[in-house]
């Protein structure tokens, strides 16, 4: 039995919510990376662990709250009601929100790391020869931490694919607009359509494997020798 148009759809759906939630996290996440790496300002714990908190809380915890800020009588809702957006619960605009907010530390965290390793003198360097703060964060900054924005953008796309308690909870499971491939298994499951479902998290299971795979041998002490 081939998979059908509600999978394909789910699939789409997903690799949809995928992409635009990594590339968000990129332009929201590097800079607070930078931020945290090179700080010494007190907040930066407090800061570190408010964004951490995801990697400990039960999703349906996370979605819960999110669901009372964004819905009609939370802040974010009403402000969005205010503006003229209409509230972001179980819409595709809050299956991102809620998404960039569940990811957000599985792209920090490699991107913090990277930066943490640059040396400080390599920076000192580039601003003797007149290099700008912007300049040296890009053209040097940047370059050095390839392997952490690898490993951020892998990390935030395959985690954002695999989401389920948060994207159910703001998201619900409304076909074409937040029916995910997390929820269409659920869905399989439920109805105990067990051979469909098992088709959707054996593909699920494959790629996540591969794209690990190929991380971790991207990562290895001989590909980094290759690249040197």
């Amino acid at each position: 039995m081939m998979l059908s148009s509600d999978d394909w759809s789910a699939i789409r759906l997903t690799l949809t919510l995928a992409g635009l939630t990594t590339v968000l996290l990129l332009l929201l996440g590097t800079p607070i990376a930078w931020w945290l790496a090179r700080t010494r300002s007190r907040l930066q714990r407090p800061i570190s662990a408010l964004i951490t908190l995801p990697m400990v809380l039960p999703p349906s915890v996370l979605g819960f709250y999110l669901l009372v800020l964004m819905g009609a009588q939370g802040p974010v809702g009403r402000f969005t009601e205010f503006m003229g957006w209409g509230l972001l619960p179980f819409s595709f605009a809050g299956l991102v929100v809620g998404s960039v907010l569940y990811s957000l530390p599985f792209v920090v965290q490699p991107l913090q790391q990277s930066f943490a390793a640059i040396s400080e003198g390599v920076l000192e360097v580039a601003a003797t020869l007149r290099a700008s703060p912007i300049d040296r964060f890009f053209s040097v900054a940047l370059p050095l931490a390839r392997p952490g924005l690898i490993t951020a953008s892998v990390m935030g796309f395959a985690h954002t694919l695999g989401e389920f308690g948060v994207v159910l909870m703001i998201g619900g499971n409304i076909p074409g607009t937040t029916r995910v491939l997390s929820v269409q298994i659920y869905n399989h499951v439920e109805a105990l359509e067990f051979t469909q479902g098992h088709r959707l998290a054996g593909a699920m299971l494959l790629f996540s494997f591969v794209v690990l795979w190929l991380l971790f041998r991207f990562q290895s002490p001989a590909s980094y020798q290759a690249e040197r």
